[in-house]
């Protein structure tokens, strides 16, 4: 995906844990690498460095990535867009797993539309790209901006049966 990304005009950058950069476990990324500490810090790395973020198929640790950042929007802490690249339908369950949480009235229309997902690595820089954020009505009067609006947070989390 970072060949694609390069090839396209886009900067291409690594984060990476030195303990996992030490031990070459990782294919070296095009263009720049950072190391960091620990993987907090290499999410807050990604976070404040990217544009969009792309997942390609993998485990835990791309899912518990994804769903973090995708938290975060639907918090309306970004409105970045988020990829999920389904390669032979590597993320079909995934998603109709989403689908059903939103039929299912667990999470919102304007949550479930925060993550998009296509077959090949082309379409899915196309529509990152022209990605225009749903804002969900109660999340946009939420203010992140300083620490005294966090200690004043109130979110309704009201049960909808």
């Amino acid at each position: 995906m970072s060949i694609v990304a390069f090839l396209g005009g886009s900067q291409v950058l690594g984060v990476v844990p030195t303990a996992l950069a030490k031990k070459d476990l990782l294919e070296k990324t095009i263009r720049e690498e950072i190391q960091v500490s620990t993987m907090s810090d290499r999410l807050n790395t990604i976070f404040k460095q990217a544009d969009a973020f792309i997942a390609l198929p993998g485990g835990l640790g791309i899912l518990e990535e994804i769903f973090h950042i995708s938290s975060w929007a639907q918090l309306y802490i970004h409105h970045k867009p988020i990829g999920l690249l389904n390669v032979n339908g590597f993320y079909d369950k995934l998603l109709s797993f989403l689908d059903q949480a939103m039929e299912q009235k667990f999470q919102t229309s304007s949550a479930r539309q925060i993550i998009i997902s296509t077959a090949t690595a082309e379409q899915l820089i196309d529509q990152l790209q022209s990605f225009i954020p749903i804002i969900d009505p109660s999340m946009s009067r939420v203010n992140w901006s300083t620490k005294k609006s966090r200690k004043k947070l109130r979110l309704d989390l009201s049960l909808c049966l």
